[in-house]
């Protein structure tokens, strides 16, 4: 007659059956709920690999949790029954001598190195995301340092300009002023006159303006000019 296995064996000892949950408690709670890694294991690394750093080593029997998947997902049980699939494995591991809690306990192992390798990652991730977060601050300062020294730059440029026009203009004034007594005074002798009092760019016309009058006046000379006899009767 075929033995009950697994969840389904009964106590030798006549105590009460242990439910699945009672067995699957027992199993989580002798497997070290944070794993002890041999050696670094680098993020981009396959479960094999953090199986193996956890040291997680298959049984000499070879059933593991990934074997058992593997027979679940074979071709030959995995479109039956669920309960068709559960006893197919069980038997299966009675005829090789395994226990089903060995399974689940290789299951809790590896489950426990998978967290304790996210747990290890996310504080890696958030260390990062702290050093990073650090360094963008000290970079947001320099930049906020250096854009508020050229803003300063800038201001002190402005403000030289506008004092450098500040003092042009005043001194445009004064030369406009100048050049307006001037102008008065050459006024009485001639009859364009060349002098420029409107600003620089007035003068491009002046020396022509000057050449035709000095030759008006020049003229006007040569016209008025007083005879010998006059010239001798002043005298």
């Amino acid at each position: 007659m075929e033995q009950p296995t697994g969840e389904d064996a009964a106590p030798e000892d006549g105590a009460p059956a242990k439910t699945p949950a009672q067995t699957v408690a027992e199993i989580a709670s002798s497997v070290a709920v944070e794993p002890k890694f041999s050696r670094p294991v680098s993020a981009a690394a396959g479960f094999d690999e953090i199986y193996h750093a956890a040291e997680i080593q298959p049984p000499a029997h070879g059933y593991t949790i990934t074997k058992v998947t593997e027979m679940l997902q074979s071709e030959r049980i995995r479109t039956l029954p669920a309960e068709v699939k559960k006893n197919s494995v069980l038997l299966a591991l009675d005829a090789a001598g395994v226990k089903i809690e060995e399974v689940i306990e290789d299951a809790v192992k590896r489950d426990r190195a998978l967290d304790g390798f996210e747990r290890v990652q996310q504080k890696s991730l958030d260390e990062l995301e702290a050093r990073t977060a650090q360094d963008n601050s000290q970079i947001e300062a320099e930049l906020d340092r250096l854009v508020q020294e050229h803003k300063t730059r800038i201001q002190a440029n402005n403000d030289e300009i506008a004092k450098q026009k500040e003092r042009f203009y005043a001194w445009r004034l004064q030369k406009q002023q100048e050049e307006q007594k001037i102008a008065e005074s050459v006024s009485y002798f001639v009859a364009e006159n060349p002098i420029t009092t409107g600003g620089a760019a007035a003068a491009s016309w002046a020396p022509a303006a000057a050449n035709r009058s000095l030759s008006s006046t020049a003229r006007s000379s040569r016209t008025s000019r007083p005879s010998s006899a006059g010239l001798r009767k002043y005298r």
